[in-house]
């Protein structure tokens, strides 16, 4: 789950992390008594959308009095900001962030992540932050400074020194910056996240750190733990599907092809998906039903899936270990019937009770393709997403 940059920054502030004033507006009216209310002479107004590259896409202006502030709302409020992140569709944004301006002498880019392969907390950091950080990971690499932390020792002083070293940074700054990862590192580890992200860490003309920018994601597997923040979530910077999935407790990531998909296991639809573009066809979906699909799950299943507009054919790849082949067969049928599919469906059905799924699924009378295995299954769904004509006809 994702944060606001400004959900972030009172979380950060709880931990001692510098950050500038700021207060969170929905109108240009609060935004300018919010201006009022900081005091000085330059402001920032900021989108708040869960997505980086904002300054590119207008979503960051700097404001030099209360008419530039209710400009730059007007900008921004009830409209959709399309970064490189948010994909041509863009994000709504509902409110901004009215921020004291800050003198910047330089931008530092510092996240915290997990390092998958070594089973690790990486910390990474360069002295060339700022909105061109993924350029300079891309054609420079070299510049991008990192370390892992040992789960039983934590981070160390001196990593943190390394790092501080590697930046640039000298005097005052040092101690200044160990103490500042220390308190990410903290709130890394205390609120179970899987990114912590700050660009950019400035240094002030007056030499001190400071947190411009704030980005924190939440793993959702732990949010029990965390109500305080579980309540924090904003639903409008969400996929619309995804969400409607996960009130059915379904697996859902929405893709840029035509095929649906619906399997049992996250190992299977990964295959499926991967044999699909092996012949030439591009999956809409991953969408995982689990291990215990119930005929209602699957018709649900099915209308989130043709929800889509873009969706040609649907492939139904389930392997019948903890669930039955029958059970899946009955909602598949059920699904069918109620949902009024107009496009494909191959069914390929394997495993506990497949044979008589598969008689099932003959005799319904319904234009619903067998499939012998999943080879056999994807090569028939590309085929039939090939076919003249608009999808859903």
């Amino acid at each position: 789950m994702n944060l606001h940059e400004y959900q972030a920054k009172e979380v950060f502030r709880s931990y001692g992390i510098p950050v500038p004033a700021g207060k969170v507006a929905a109108s240009a009216q609060e935004a300018a008594d919010a201006a009022r209310s900081l005091g000085g002479s330059v402001w920032v107004v900021k989108a708040q959308v869960h997505a980086g590259g904002r300054g590119k896409a207008g979503g960051v202006k700097l404001a030099r009095d209360m008419e530039g502030v209710r400009a730059a709302v007007a900008d921004m409020l009830g409209k959709r900001l399309v970064t490189h992140q948010t994909g041509p569709e863009g994000l709504p944004v509902g409110q901004v962030y009215v921020e004291s301006g800050s003198e910047i002498a330089r931008e530092i880019y510092l996240s915290l992540t997990l390092n998958r392969e070594k089973g690790r907390i990486a910390v990474i950091a360069s002295a060339a932050g700022g909105m061109d950080i993924e350029e300079v990971a891309h054609k420079t690499p070299e510049k991008i400074l990192s370390v892992t932390v040992h789960p039983a020792a934590g981070l160390q002083a001196h990593q943190a020194r390394e790092i501080a070293f590697g930046l640039g940074l000298s005097g005052a700054q040092i101690a200044e910056f160990t103490a500042l990862l220390g308190a990410l590192y903290r709130l890394y580890v205390e609120k179970d996240l899987s990114l912590v992200e700050v660009n950019p860490l400035i240094v002030t003309r007056a030499g001190s750190l400071t947190a411009l920018d704030a980005k924190m994601n939440v793993d959702a597997n732990a949010l029990f733990r965390h109500p305080e923040l579980a309540k924090l979530r904003d639903a409008s910077q969400e996929d619309p599907m995804e969400r409607r999935a996960a009130e059915h407790d379904l697996n859902y990531v929405s893709l840029d092809g035509d095929i649906a998909c619906m399997v049992n296991g996250a190992g299977l639809a990964m295959a499926t998906m991967d044999l699909i573009k092996l012949h030439g066809g591009q999956p809409a979906n991953f969408l995982d039903v689990g291990g215990g699909a119930t005929p209602e799950r699957v018709t649900a299943a099915f209308e989130l899936i043709l929800s889509n507009p873009k969706v040609r054919a649907v492939l139904v790849n389930i392997f019948g270990g903890i669930v039955r082949c029958d059970i899946i067969a009955e909602g598949v049928i059920t699904a069918v019937k109620k949902v009024g599919v107009k496009v494909p469906v191959v069914v390929r059905l394997e495993g506990t009770n497949a044979q008589a799924a598969r008689k099932m699924l003959t005799d319904s009378g319904l234009a619903i393709t067998p499939a012998q295995d999943l080879t056999d299954a994807a090569r028939k769904v590309v085929a039939l997403a090939a076919r003249p004509g608009k999808p859903g006809k």
